[in-house]
């Protein structure tokens, strides 16, 4: 077995995954612009936005420089650590009216970013039924995570 084959897929330069990394630069890139505008719109602490801004601004050139570089996909961790404290910082100081749905957010890219330490990291061990990137049980997983930002944000924004 090669070392990239125990790494996994997701930290190689497999021309199918990479497909995936462009899509993930992309909805990154809107994604986090849209809850950095939640954000703001919300009055958050300038803290959080800052930190917030500096996941936006920091993650997708990351994504798409580790095309050509996989292993810049380890400093993703940085961006993605930013994002939870900026939320964890609108959770924090959000009103009544939006508290929840800042939450709901926090918890769905909490597990965004524990799937991908999971599966593209390995620091813990993947059941041959998650091994896939393209299989309908991580794609479940992926998909609550999305569910979970989409919902999240949209209490936001309904209760802005």
């Amino acid at each position: 077995m090669s070392l990239l084959r125990a790494a996994g897929v997701e930290m190689g330069p497999d021309r199918v995954f990479a497909h995936r990394v462009r899509r993930l630069t992309a909805v990154s890139t809107v994604a986090l612009g849209v809850i950095w505008g939640l954000a703001f719109a919300d009055g958050g602490p300038a803290w959080a936005l800052a930190l917030l801004a500096v996941g936006w601004v920091t993650m997708p050139p990351i994504l798409h420089g580790s095309l050509d570089r996989p292993g810049l996909r380890y400093a993703l961790v940085l961006p993605a650590s930013a994002v939870s404290i900026g939320l964890f910082g609108m959770v924090a100081s959000a009103s009544e009216a939006t508290v929840g749905g800042w939450a709901v957010m926090t918890v769905g890219v909490l597990l965004g970013g524990s799937l991908g330490m999971w599966f593209w990291y390995r620091w813990f061990p993947v059941p041959r039924s998650f091994d896939d990137p393209f299989g309908w049980p991580r794609i479940l997983l992926i998909g609550i995570h999305i569910a979970l930002v989409m919902a999240g944000a949209a209490a936001v924004a309904v209760h802005l």
